[in-house]
């Protein structure tokens, strides 16, 4: 990902039976009480047509941190990444339910990514393309 060049590690599962890669952040971002920041990532994934991709806050960050995730769960749809609008880079937005600022340093660990593969309903057939990023699915 553009500009974040040598601050990105690839997500990884830390044990054998992990479900989720975790995320980490590609820059520091503080997030004063009460607000939401999307912190970047620096990544974009790739997925087949029956697939999606979950985020997960890290339960450390909720349970220590008083962090959420600002939508309750993140849906990454595999058209999400190099769209005509939109790039594709994974944003994880986090709710600081907290009293102080909480600040993500650059290269913690934010959220969990977990790959799934979903069924569509026989006769589904939606025909609109994604243009844009956060937000965008339907506004075309």
């Amino acid at each position: 990902m553009r500009g974040y060049e040598g601050r990105v590690r690839l997500p990884q599962r830390k044990t054998r039976l992990s479900a989720g890669y975790d995320l980490e952040a590609a820059e520091e971002v503080t997030i004063p009480p009460g607000q939401v920041a999307l912190v970047p990532t620096g990544l974009k994934a790739y997925m087949g047509e029956d697939e999606v991709l979950l985020l997960a806050v890290r339960s450390s960050l909720a349970v220590k941190r008083r962090l959420a995730l600002a939508n309750g769960i993140g849906v990454i749809d595999a058209d999400y990444a190099d769209n005509p609008d939109n790039e594709g880079h994974i944003l994880v937005a986090l709710v600081n339910l907290g009293t102080e600022p909480a600040t993500i340093a650059c290269g913690e660990r934010v959220a969990q990514g977990i790959f799934v593969r979903y069924l569509t309903v026989a006769g589904d057939q939606p025909g609109g393309l994604r243009t844009g990023g956060i937000g965008s699915t339907g506004t075309a």
